[in-house]
């Protein structure tokens, strides 16, 4: 089979090693940098010398178009553009989530962040709460705001951003990372971004004490989003899982099976059946 990368970093090492495998295996493996040259995407790709598959590690509007030209032509895409780019934009998945009653914080989304400080826009949910730019990308805009004056210094240098304002997660101080790569789950724990350990914490909770209910919602998530690579964080709060991102992807280090499980995927058949979401 012939595997191909979309990617500006074939280098990664999730990708590295997984065509490391799959080259051992006498396959080929190639890579295509999406955002090379200005041209059109039948400029990158000709429809007749199509790969087996394309593996989408990137998220720009040309790695999007030139994904969906690809499945356009009937190439398999992993993740589908379609997929990919839901992923981004925190005002869709939290509705999507909401619509399969998957646990997420109660979100509002405003088109410019500006609008946050006009008195029919203040929070209802009070304070703390977190202020994320409503499409996700590098650099972008994640914060926790514990009250009116820091929410006016925000909006001061983010003043045009479309947001989402969500309901801030009090938990445990530590940020369950679960990556699932075609429904095979690999586990970390992170200190969270937004609320360090608590004073006195010996240590992260241990991956193999994750409930089995934790797992479980996380393969949901991928069926709800029709995702075939991603990862999910979640908090703890009170004992019960909360969704606090979701990403198409991702880079995954550290987990050993992981390259495996990727290398599988692209020479697995594509599933069946259209995502569960209404694009």
């Amino acid at each position: 089979m012939r595997v191909c990368l979309l990617t500006d970093k074939p280098a990664h090492p999730l990708l590295a090693a997984a065509s490391s495998v799959l080259i051992e295996t006498e396959h080929r493996v190639t890579f295509l940098n999406p955002d090379t040259g200005a041209g059109s995407p039948s400029e990158l790709v000709i429809p007749d010398d199509l790969a087996d598959v394309y593996l989408l590690k990137a998220h720009t509007p040309r790695a999007l178009e030139l994904a969906r030209f690809l499945e356009a032509h009937g190439a398999r895409v992993v993740n589908s553009a379609a997929a990919t780019e839901l992923c981004q934009d925190r005002s869709r998945i939290a509705t999507v989530a909401d619509g399969a009653g998957l646990p997420m914080p109660r979100t509002r989304t405003l088109d410019t962040l500006s609008e946050s400080l006009h008195g029919a826009e203040r929070p209802e949910s009070g304070y703390p709460l977190m202020v994320k730019s409503r499409h996700s990308r590098r650099a972008d805009l994640v914060a926790r705001v514990d009250g009116p004056a820091e929410l006016r210094g925000l909006a001061a240098k983010w003043s045009d951003e479309p947001v989402v304002l969500q309901e801030f997660v009090a938990n445990s101080g530590w940020d369950h990372k679960l990556w699932v790569i075609a429904g095979e789950v690999f586990a970390g724990v992170r200190p969270a971004p937004v609320g360090a350990p608590p004073d006195g914490a010996q240590s992260a909770p241990l991956v193999r004490d994750l409930p089995r209910a934790w797992t479980q919602l996380a393969l949901d998530m991928g069926e709800v989003f029709g995702l075939d690579v991603y990862g999910v964080d979640l908090l703890d709060r009170e004992g019960a899982p909360v969704v606090v991102d979701i990403n198409a992807f991702p880079g995954i280090r550290g987990p050993k099976g992981a390259p495996a499980a990727l290398a599988a995927l692209a020479l697995r058949r594509p599933r069946p059946g259209p995502p569960a979401y209404e694009a």
